[in-house]
């Protein structure tokens, strides 16, 4: 590039010498009148609209961008123009660029000149920002400069201020639509978790990477009395403030449909309607399980949710089979329950997908490395969420939403094991089941030296919820006492599945108080339908500190 002269020729406008060429070529011959198309510009247009002697200092000196023309390895000033002087000052010629141009170094740029003068290759750096001149884009490229032969370096500065300063707002909006679904995440999700008698649960939930967009994962443990718990897991398929809102009305509704204690393939049949209801164009999947200490296993519905895994005391894992139905919000599908065994000594493990989900593998690679990892995991609830989530990889820059959900059934052995009782009365009916009933839970409430005001209690609430069943309810009955380290369960069971409810008896009826009777004495009482056909009524008191 010559920076002596400057020749530049406008769309449509002839250079002096194609002018001449062309006169010299074709002769003048002015077009005919009322001929269409571009007229000829005349000899002295084209004079006076010839460029070749526009000086470069003219032209560079009029630019709104900034440059600057440096030469020799230290990047000495030859030129600034008047853009350039107005945001960063005038700057003396001949001076080395690091000492009189301390902007560059704070653009990053004096590496980046040595780079452009060794290679005589263009570099450009993208919005690069001063403290106090803006933000530019810079362009640097190798020019030969007559009478110095070492070459030079011109600098052109773009001034993209306010473009910076959109893009930073747009980022600041972003990062505060995050935040906002971030804490209404988080807010949704249960603060600190119910604890049951019978089982440790711990979780843990990590919103993904900055990147990402918040999602709608969500878990929860709900105690249902009698000793049962339901554990919840479920992913909201959105994203964002929208997908968060979705799962905080499905938990609310789980917790709802829980204190029904209905099966978990009908609590999931309930959500699968309220979700086509809440969105129809958003649908989440679901796991419902709920754990019985009597029974020592999980009872489980999934609307296309992962399977649950379970780890043994032996180390070995197993992974819940079917039946498995479509996402919440789909509809047209009846949910069935399945079980999987939940021995003390076993941990089970519930999670969303972002855990084991990865762009280059198959999901079930993902499950299986899952199972890898929770074979060698060891350890309160606690530390074994931590040690998956290492192990899969997920940090704070994971690329979506994880949540984890632990529960162990303890082995207890020892003074621990003294805490926790249970016996049974299996009952015929009979005028002689009532008595029976007393004697039992008397002797055994003595026997896990209860004080006798507690005794007492459970002796007449097992003889209400007994005569309540003879009289309401069919054969097989039975009765059954359960010790915790927290509280004393009493429940009954039969085979007739009309539930009862608490009502009010008038002065002259002889029946009707039983259940009345209980729901003043006990902590909690409730009843539920039983798989067979039948149901249990149980009632719990809270132990002495």
């Amino acid at each position: 590039m010559n920076f002596t002269r400057w020749s530049a020729r406008l769309p449509g406008t002839p250079r002096r010498a194609a002018a001449r060429t062309d006169r010299a070529d074709r002769g003048s011959v002015p077009a005919a009148r009322g001929e269409s198309g571009p007229q000829p510009w005349p000899d002295d247009a084209a004079e006076a609209l010839a460029l070749d002697d526009l000086s470069v200092r003219d032209i560079l000196g009029q630019l709104p961008a900034l440059v600057a023309l440096l030469h020799g390895p230290e990047h000495r000033v030859a030129y600034v123009n008047d853009a350039y002087a107005a945001a960063f000052g005038p700057r003396p010629l001949g001076a080395p660029a690091a000492k009189a141009m301390p902007e560059l170094d704070e653009l990053g740029l004096l590496p980046l000149m040595d780079q452009v003068l060794r290679s005589g290759k263009p570099r450009t750096v993208k919005s690069r920002k001063t403290q106090a001149a803006g933000s530019y884009t810079v362009t640097c490229s190798p020019v030969e400069i007559p009478g110095h032969d070492e070459g030079g370096v011109l600098v052109f500065a773009a001034d993209v201020t306010d473009h910076a300063e959109a893009a930073e707002r747009l980022r600041a909006s972003e990062r505060r639509h995050r935040e906002t679904a971030v804490t209404l995440q988080r807010s949704l999700l249960p603060q600190e978790l119910e604890q049951p008698d019978d089982l440790r649960v711990a979780a843990t939930y990590q919103p993904g990477g900055k990147d990402a967009a918040v999602g709608g994962d969500w878990y929860d443990v709900i105690t249902l009395g009698a000793g049962r718990t339901a554990l919840v897991i479920g992913d909201v398929m959105g994203r964002g403030v929208r997908a968060a809102a979705v799962m905080g009305q499905l938990r609310t509704a789980v917790r709802a449909y829980a204190r029904l204690d209905l099966p978990p393939h009908e609590v999931l049949q309930l959500l699968d309607g309220l979700a086509a209801e809440i969105d129809a164009s958003q649908i989440a999947t679901c796991v419902y399980a709920v754990h019985d200490p009597n029974e020592g296993r999980l009872v489980y519905a999934s609307a296309g949710h992962l399977p649950v895994l379970v780890r043994h005391e032996d180390g070995t894992v197993h992974r819940a089979a079917d039946p498995t139905g479509p996402p919440l919000g789909t509809g047209g599908w009846l949910h069935t329950s399945g079980t999987i065994a939940l021995p003390p000594g076993s941990t089970a493990v519930l999670y969303t997908d972002g855990l084991v989900e990865r762009r280059e593998e198959d999901i079930d690679e993902g499950v299986a490395a899952l199972e890898r990892a929770l074979s060698g995991a060891v350890g309160t609830p606690q530390v074994v969420c931590d040690r998956l989530i290492r192990s899969l990889g997920v940090t704070a820059e994971h690329d979506d939403d994880v949540a984890v959900l632990v529960c162990q059934h303890p082995a207890r052995t020892g003074p621990a094991a003294e805490l926790f009782h249970n016996a049974a009365l299996d009952l015929l009916g009979g005028i002689e089941a009532a008595p029976r009933a007393r004697a039992f839970a008397s002797g055994v409430l003595a026997s896990w030296r209860f004080p006798v005001e507690l005794r007492d209690l459970g002796v007449l609430a097992a003889s209400e919820l007994v005569a309540n069943s003879l009289q309401h309810g069919t054969p097989p009955m039975r009765l059954r006492l359960r010790r915790t380290d927290r509280r004393l369960i009493i429940e009954v069971t039969d085979g007739d599945d009309h539930l009862p409810r608490r009502r009010r008896a008038d002065p002259g009826d002889e029946a009707g108080r039983g259940i009345s009777i209980v729901a003043t004495i006990a902590s909690s009482w409730g009843s539920r339908r039983t798989p067979g056909g039948g149901k249990a009524v149980w009632c719990e008191f809270a132990l002495p500190a």
